[in-house]
């Protein structure tokens, strides 16, 4: 088991880093949305090192296993491999408490896809924008309705939201 773990691992390392800054939403986004899916996910584990999520994306599942973040919270691995509607049916039956749900929008912006983040239950009110980019250094249209940058801010990763709900804080 230990071996298969490290083989894993391996893998999870050299197949993405995922480099995305997180935005509060301040403004209209919905009418220049052009897709919108619901999203329910939970975590089988949520600790900083290392999360293992189990989302459900309209009908199909993914499993995803991300790292620990740089820093300055801009850099990690990420790892993601779509599974049976059914299977993460059941794995979110063995998830932590804690269950995020949210409408993800995807808005065009020059180069780029903003993704937003409407979410429900215990972080009503929370709306959040992610883009995700090439390099830490790059650069992108910032549209109107992006607010105050969050990334790096643990309060606002899914893994803690689910933990410590927004309407708690």
């Amino acid at each position: 088991m230990i071996e298969l773990y490290f083989v894993v691992f391996d893998i999870f390392v050299t197949m993405a880093k995922e480099i995305e800054r997180k935005f509060l939403v301040i403004g209209e986004f919905k009418s220049l949305a052009f897709s919108h899916s619901r999203i329910t996910q939970g975590y089988i584990s949520s600790v900083p090192s290392r999360t293992v999520r189990i989302r459900i994306r309209d009908d199909k599942g993914f499993i995803t296993i991300k790292g620990i973040s740089s820093s300055g919270g801009l850099t990690r691995f990420e790892w993601e491999k779509e599974i049976p509607l059914s299977e993460a049916n059941e794995l979110i039956q063995l998830c932590e408490p804690g269950v995020i749900d949210k409408t993800r929008y995807l808005v065009h912006s020059g180069n780029h896809t903003i993704e937003v983040d409407e979410f429900y239950g215990d972080n009503e009110g929370l709306i959040m924008a992610e883009v995700e980019l090439a390099s830490e250094d790059e650069q992108f249209e910032k549209p109107d309705f992006l607010g105050q940058e969050v990334t790096g801010d643990i309060r606002y990763y899914n893994s803690q939201l689910q933990k410590h709900p927004f309407t708690a804080w």
